[in-house]
């Protein structure tokens, strides 16, 4: 008999049908000719919807075992014995289900394989077409679940270990000083990501002195993300270098222009420098909605000069100095994400005037400043009637009692 012919069969004999499956391939490695011939007599008794191939020996099944779901190995073979030859064959068909055969004598040797890795073990002698035909379909099934799971458990540690390092990027404020308090607030708009192409940070480099950014890279890919984080880090060297505040959005646009990769990538940024002695501050927008101020009761947006996107073309910022009037007041700053939710059923945009209306909302009085930034954020999609699509940064910076 050739190893490369299919097992002759033969009509059902004793009508035992199983329910109709998925066709399958079967090698079955068996050296012994009537055993082979018996397999094939089996399974034709089931109308088992198997299309048998047969190999004698390992260096056959080989060359063989390409496409198929299952192998039948018979453990004692011309060149392999035992579990050497079990361990060939799960290295030749990392793919495939193997139910191995054993004679009643060593029958020990069906329950070692299924330790080694097999998906089952039958005794010769001791089986008929149904059981036969059963056993080949479970341990392809148990092989399909046997790969989802390990699939499934890489993907979670691929997560995990992304999720690791994007905890790792998040900002932690550089900050010492107790005359204000910075609340945070960030949500990317991938799905079960931790970081987008949004970035905010905070550095103090003087008692009296607080550098904030909040930026917004274009796009929602990890490659944004990756640029959103470069920008940031290398602001913050930028304030911790002691650079002229005029000259660190040009430097930090240069970064994004050498990093980014594709010409069309840009980012929107607005900063603003604390001056606690003097209470004022200095705000720069570089094509990003202006920062709110809450004080005396009142919500109204820093009037500072939008400016041109970083990566369009290359212009300086324009400085606009805010003279805080009261000991007690909040700068919110915030990326686009959050004003870009719909309004009812139409094309308006919550936009910087319905934020201001959120912020003059008496209701958030009741709501403690630190939680303020999710507050908007659940208000904002409430009036979106769903989540935000895109990426959420938000800086609050709080004196006195903030409002």
């Amino acid at each position: 008999m050739t190893g490369s012919s299919v097992v002759p069969r033969s009509l059902p004999r004793s009508g035992a049908n199983l329910p109709p499956g998925e066709r399958l391939r079967v090698l079955l490695v068996e050296d012994d000719e009537g055993d082979a011939f018996l397999v094939g007599e089996l399974l034709a008794e089931t109308n088992s919807m198997i299309d048998l191939l047969v190999a004698t020996s390992l260096s056959e099944a080989r060359q063989r075992v390409m496409g198929v779901d299952c192998v039948l190995l018979d453990l004692g073979l011309p060149d392999a014995q035992g579990l050497d030859g079990l361990r060939q064959v799960l290295e030749m068909s990392s793919g495939a289900a193997v139910c191995v055969l054993t004679g009643r004598s060593d029958e020990h040797l069906g329950i070692v394989a299924v330790a080694e890795g097999a998906q089952d073990y039958l005794v010769k002698g001791q089986v008929d077409g149904v059981l036969l035909t059963r056993a080949l379909r479970y341990a392809v099934e148990r092989k399909r679940a046997d790969e989802n799971a390990r699939r499934l458990r890489e993907v979670e540690l691929r997560q995990a270990e992304s999720a690791r390092l994007e905890r790792g990027l998040l900002p932690q404020p550089l900050m010492t000083t107790d005359q204000v308090s910075v609340h945070t607030f960030y949500r990317p708009g991938r799905h079960a990501a931790l970081i987008g192409g949004d970035f905010y940070d905070v550095v103090q480099t003087r008692p009296d002195r607080i550098d904030l950014i909040v930026g917004d890279v274009c796009g929602h890919g990890v490659d944004e993300a990756a640029l959103g984080v470069e920008l940031r880090v290398a602001w913050r060297a930028l304030i911790l270098a002691g650079v002229p505040d005029e000259e660190v959005l040009p430097a930090l646009e240069q970064v994004l222009m050498s990093e980014r990769r594709l010409q069309e990538i840009f980012a929107t940024v607005a900063t603003a420098r604390l001056h606690l002695a003097a209470n004022r501050a200095t705000v720069r927008l570089a094509g990003h909605p202006p920062p709110l101020l809450l004080s005396r009761g009142r919500v109204a947006p820093v009037p500072a000069k939008g400016g041109l996107l970083l990566g369009v073309r290359p212009r300086r910022p324009v400085a606009f100095d805010l003279e805080f009037d009261t000991d007690d007041w909040s700068l919110l700053m915030y990326t686009d994400g959050l004003i870009e939710g719909r309004v009812g059923n139409g094309d308006d945009r919550l936009d910087v005037p319905g934020l201001t209306e959120l912020l003059a909302d008496p209701a958030n009085q009741a709501v403690p400043l630190a939680e303020l930034p999710a507050w908007l954020v659940g208000r904002a999609e409430q009036i979106n009637g769903g989540p935000l699509a895109d990426d959420v940064a938000m800086l609050l910076v709080t004196r006195g009692g903030g409002r």
